[in-house]
């Protein structure tokens, strides 16, 4: 068959029942697997063969998933992970090790933020911050010799700061290095970042794959693109042999798939932040329905949004669906159908003001999650981004006034509804 469109992809990629066969996913909710013989399990452990023999490496119910989700993406194969964050950090740590340097953009979640600036500075891994609306030549400034990769979100949580991904594909492929890119807020029903020179793609799948907020997971998408040998200077790790699995070379032995493959059978080996079946059952039901869920979201935000933009309590909103927002030409080059349903923005009277807003909601909850069926609502500077200094705050792209409001599958009427009375309260 040709290829597939999206929609289709959501509903059936991934799984194909044989004859008797479940139509419906299973959960092979097992730890190990069956074999006939010493030598067919010897030959998994030794890469030789493939097949499954314990769920912390792989799982027929996540793999189904993960090729769901490659697919998606345009990618070659894809890892489930534990969750979002262990996304990131595999994506991350699979090709830098101690010595190593990532230039990263700065507008980013709170947790990953703390994640590369704190947890990985401990393992020897120096992260640079830089400005994603900066000129390339400021940009160029922060690689160094020692530099593995960079890291951005195409949309950023939760300043939404819309990536310019070819900027920065051609800067990070100029400098032999792969472009990482949290595509989570867009998902790849709305951007599909390899299509635009990324290399690799992560996400979060608690958020809009889910759908429900009932399953913490991630995902790590290999689009099979960057040529680790022509850098193999730079990436020992694939293009020099393994001694823990009798001297193998990634490059040489999976090709497209050198990097997925390495980041399965060795990280996730040692590592384990492995999705549970359970969990990637789940995640794949909220599947099935996000190419329906994605448009809801885009278009309730866009009603919402404009609602904000015309409110005269409100001092600024952010969202890129709004020409007036200063990444409106970018949203209409990367995201042409719509962003995302998140928008932040900020009232007049400060972050006191934007506090009462909150607690005066009626069915607008609270709560330190965001992209799912519900709308929600949360005030990062108190809440995710809590640990971040003033100075981390505004580097983050974080104003201590910022509300962030994840827009929901509701009838938009009645959301407006609720902030309409919140805010005259």
């Amino acid at each position: 068959m040709s290829k597939r469109n999206l929609g289709t992809i959501c509903v059936q990629g991934g799984y194909t029942p044989k004859k008797g066969e479940p139509r419906v996913l299973p959960i092979y909710q097992s730890t190990t697997f069956k074999y006939d013989t010493s030598e067919q399990m010897g030959k998994l452990f030794d890469l030789e063969d493939s097949g499954y023999f314990y769920t912390r490496l792989q799982n027929p119910t996540n793999d189904a998933v993960a090729a769901k989700i490659a697919e998606l993406e345009g990618g070659v194969a894809a890892m489930l992970t534990s969750s979002g964050q262990a996304a990131n950090f595999y994506a991350i740590f699979n090709i830098c090790e101690k010595g190593g340097h990532v230039v990263c953009s700065a507008p980013i979640y709170g947790g990953t933020f703390n994640l590369f600036s704190v947890t990985m500075k401990k393992l020897g891994i120096d992260f640079t911050f830089v400005d994603p609306d900066a000129p390339v030549e400021e940009l160029e400034k922060a690689f160094q010799e020692n530099t593995k990769a960079v890291f951005a979100e195409t949309v950023s949580n939760p300043s939404l700061v819309v990536l310019d991904i070819e900027k920065f594909a051609n800067l990070a492929h100029s400098h032999g290095v792969p472009l990482i890119l949290d595509n989570t807020f867009p998902t790849p029903i709305n951007c599909r970042p390899f299509e635009f020179g990324a290399d690799i793609v992560t996400h979060s799948t608690t958020k809009y794959m889910d759908g429900h907020a009932t399953s913490v997971g991630g995902c790590v998408v290999d689009s099979g693109n960057f040529d680790w040998n022509a850098h193999a200077e730079k990436f020992p790790g694939l293009t020099t042999p393994d001694d823990s699995y009798h001297g193998i070379i990634y490059t040489e032995k999976f090709g497209k798939a050198a990097y997925i493959t390495k980041a399965t059978v060795q990280l996730m080996r040692d590592l384990g932040s492995i999705q549970s079946p359970q969990n990637a059952f789940l995640t794949n039901i909220g599947l099935e329905t996000l190419h329906l869920r994605v448009k809801r979201h885009c278009e309730n935000a866009q009603k919402v949004a404009e609602y904000l933009e015309n409110n005269d309590k409100v001092a600024w909103v952010n969202y890129c669906g709004l020409k007036s927002s200063k990444y409106y030409e970018l949203g209409q080059k990367y995201l042409p159908n719509g962003s995302c349903g998140v928008i932040s923005f900020g009232l007049k009277g400060g972050r006191e003001e934007s506090i009462k807003f909150m607690d005066s909601l009626k069915f607008v909850a609270i709560v330190t999650h965001v992209a799912d069926a519900r709308t929600c609502v949360l005030h990062p500077a108190s809440h995710t981004h809590r640990q971040l200094t003033e100075e981390q705050l505004i580097e983050a792209g974080v104003q201590p006034d910022l509300i962030r409001l994840s827009v929901g599958i509701e009838d938009v009427e009645d959301i407006i509804a609720d902030l309409e009375q919140a805010m005259n309260v």
